[in-house]
């Protein structure tokens, strides 16, 4: 081979490879996708503890040795799963809610984003509200906690300019669970009753007069005044026979 084929080869080579490896890297993606897509469906026919790697990749139409070379174990997928849809849901409410500092306007923004978040991927709605109810177990699936956290964080940052005066982490991370648990209850009662019906719609005066409640209820737990209760409650020394 002369210095000037090996010249004209290599560019060639490069740009072979160039096409080949974005093609199998779709291909990758796509079928990591299927999996995640008939998990989806399996969890939520069935839960999280009911389906098995077989009704999976049944699903999927993919064989276990592709299923093992994506995800560990089962518990692997669902904290994959799980870590997926509560960023997908956060990057959404930072994005709809940051910088609104109207406590009662926030509240409402935040359950109007929970609503259309999930209003089209019921899938992973049930995913998220199992998970949740899961972390209460004794044996839970390991690791879903870590994106729980990150979601109640999110509110933290968002519900903190909007109480007007400093408030304790432990008091506000309160806040946060107060206003995860309720925007996330509310939607799953609200999805059942409305039905066919567009949910966001259907619920719109409620969710109004919900984000009003909601906001009465964390201003006054988070007040400077009971806010100094209960750290003087906390901080009172127990006494001992």
């Amino acid at each position: 081979m002369t210095e000037q084929s090996a010249t004209n080869e290599t560019p060639y080579a490069h740009a072979r490879d160039r096409k080949v490896l974005p093609r199998r890297q779709r291909r990758s993606s796509e079928t990591r996708a299927r999996i995640v897509s008939a998990a989806r469906e399996v969890f939520a026919e069935s839960g999280l503890g009911a389906p098995s790697i077989d009704d999976i990749t049944e699903r999927a139409d993919v064989g276990k040795g592709t299923f093992y070379y994506y995800f560990d174990s089962k518990e692997d997928l669902i904290q994959a799963m799980m870590g997926e849809v509560i960023a997908g849901l956060v990057q959404a409410l930072v994005e709809k809610c940051e910088g609104i500092t109207d406590l009662t306007m926030l509240l409402d923004r935040a359950i109007s984003v929970h609503i259309e978040f999930f209003s089209e991927r019921w899938e992973d709605f049930v995913l998220y509200y199992q998970g949740r109810a899961d972390l209460t177990l004794v044996e839970s699936y390991p690791g879903l906690e870590a994106s729980f956290i990150g979601y109640l964080q999110c509110i933290e940052r968002l519900v903190a300019p909007a109480l007007n005066h400093p408030v304790p982490k432990a008091v506000l991370r309160q806040m946060a669970c107060a206003v995860g648990g309720f925007v996330s209850g509310y939607y799953s009662f609200a999805a059942i009753a409305a039905q066919d019906n567009d949910v966001d719609e259907a619920f719109r005066e409620l969710r109004g007069a919900m984000a009003r409640s909601l906001a009465r209820f964390v201003g006054e737990a988070s007040s400077p005044a009971q806010v100094g209760a209960k750290t003087k409650k906390t901080a009172r020394p127990s006494h001992r026979r």
